[in-house]
């Protein structure tokens, strides 16, 4: 009786590492889904913002996160001037700006 019951033991061990490998096999393949779905769309949309950002120069029209537009008066490493109006400057994080707008967009609002 003892030989039955260890013969069992032998070929449940077998199969436990196959099926130890099948039981993460789902979550492996989620994890690739999460990737390809929502990180790697993420990760492209911040090297663009950060390209943009480093290609900002002065007089370029911008929207800052809050709404507002303006056009770049002062680039800094950290900070950017914005002239909301005709005498009105103020100065942002540079990583508030959201959207580089074509020239001549403001002109026309």
């Amino acid at each position: 009786m003892s030989f039955i019951s260890n013969a069992f033991a032998q070929g449940s061990a077998a199969g436990g590492a196959e099926s130890s490998l099948m039981s993460f096999l789902p979550l492996i393949l989620m994890f690739a889904v999460l990737y390809f779905i929502m990180i790697r769309p993420q990760m492209k949309r911040q090297k663009e913002h950060r390209n943009m950002l480093a290609a900002m120069a002065k007089g370029d029209e911008v929207i800052i996160s809050g709404g507002i537009v303006g056009k770049v008066t002062k680039v800094s490493e950290a900070y950017v001037g914005v002239e909301i109006s005709d005498s009105t400057e103020v100065t942002v994080q540079k990583s508030s700006v959201t959207t580089i707008l074509p020239k001549g967009t403001i002109k026309s609002l």
